[in-house]
């Protein structure tokens, strides 16, 4: 038997309880990397979260997903979609890699994966991302899954000291098929 969310390298799979301090994790690697800048959470916080987040019920367009390492099992980010359209046939998405498992193809996997779903199964036409002018490493990474800028906007946010640019970039649904052929898919042996 095979599975749509397994790859040879992770697993997408819902949030569970447990999960809370890698999603701790994640949330200080952000810090770090210049991301918006928050007040401290508490384990306490990210527990509560991360029960929240198992027990909530999905809409089928808007969720967050766990990356886990295939060959370790290990929680190594997060991806999701958010903002979601179905009407005009649009959706956002975010990924978030711990600083130690970047560069790795993990992301790629995951995303494409996230991707293959909105885009074949609930049938959506446009994908966009939203990427702080600044991020490099980032904006790189979309344009090597095919995403396009499209627009930018100006000062759109506050971090560190001085506003940022927000760098908005889509992908269409035939501009993935083209790229991204179903044999990407790769399902693992479950």
């Amino acid at each position: 038997m095979t599975s749509f969310w397994t790859g040879r390298r992770v697993r997408l799979r819902g949030i569970e309880p447990d999960d809370w301090s890698a999603f701790m994790r994640f949330a200080e690697d952000e810090e770090r990397l210049g991301d918006l800048l928050n007040p401290p959470r508490s384990a306490e916080e990210f527990r509560a979260w991360a029960k929240e987040q198992a027990a909530a019920k999905s809409d089928g367009d808007c969720f967050g997903l766990a990356i886990e390492a295939v060959d370790t099992r290990e929680i190594v980010g997060a991806v999701g979609s958010h903002h979601a359209d179905p009407r005009a046939g649009w959706f956002e998405y975010g990924v978030t890699m711990e600083a130690g498992h970047r560069r790795k193809g993990y992301a790629s996997e995951a995303v494409v994966m996230l991707l293959r779903f909105m885009f074949d199964e609930r049938r959506f036409h446009k994908c966009g991302a939203r990427i702080f002018a600044d991020n490099e490493g980032s904006l790189a990474f979309q344009r090597r899954l095919g995403f396009v800028e499209e627009g930018r906007l100006r000062d759109q946010v506050f971090s560190a000291g001085q506003y940022l640019d927000v760098v908005m970039m889509g992908l269409l649904a035939g501009e993935f098929a083209q790229l991204h052929s179903p044999s990407e898919r790769s399902f693992s042996q479950a």
